[in-house]
């Protein structure tokens, strides 16, 4: 009896790490194309700014935009990670961005498809409370002729 009690307290504390730490996304938009489509699913996991690398993908709350004056629930977003910390200003940037490298607790986030992103090109610098999540994998694809939906 007991080690089904612990059994179910084992298994209900790992439900909620795991709640806690991953989630399941739906990519909308055309901004990650070709490597992410508009429906794909993807899993990703919580994780501090130190965890995060030039390359990876990451989920984000998107800054409002400038002209903006509504304070309305802002969209979580999926991009690329183009600087971190202490890296140089990737060269898209140079023009917009006054310092030679990133910011500390801030990021770089580019769209895999510059003509449909809204990104650091925009709206600059992503500060670290804005990360929400690192992109593990792909659960499922859209059924745009890219993959099946399995």
């Amino acid at each position: 009896m007991k080690t089904l009690l612990a059994l179910t307290l084992a298994g209900a504390c790992a439900l909620l790490w795991a709640r806690r730490r991953l989630m399941v996304i739906t990519v909308r938009g055309l901004s990650m194309t070709p490597a992410y489509h508009p429906d794909d699913r993807v899993l990703v996991r919580r994780v501090p700014l130190t965890r995060i690398r030039t390359g990876d993908v990451v989920v984000v709350e998107q800054p409002p935009p400038p002209w903006s004056t509504s304070h309305t629930k802002q969209e979580w977003v999926i991009k690329r990670v183009a600087a971190t910390p202490g890296d140089p200003v990737p060269a898209d940037l140079a023009d917009t961005q006054p310092n030679a490298t990133v910011p500390t607790a801030c990021l770089v986030v580019l769209g895999d498809n510059p003509k449909e992103s809204y990104d650091s090109r925009h709206y600059g610098y992503i500060p670290a409370d804005r990360l929400i999540a690192l992109v593990v994998r792909r659960m499922s694809t859209s059924a745009q002729g890219h993959g099946s939906s399995e």
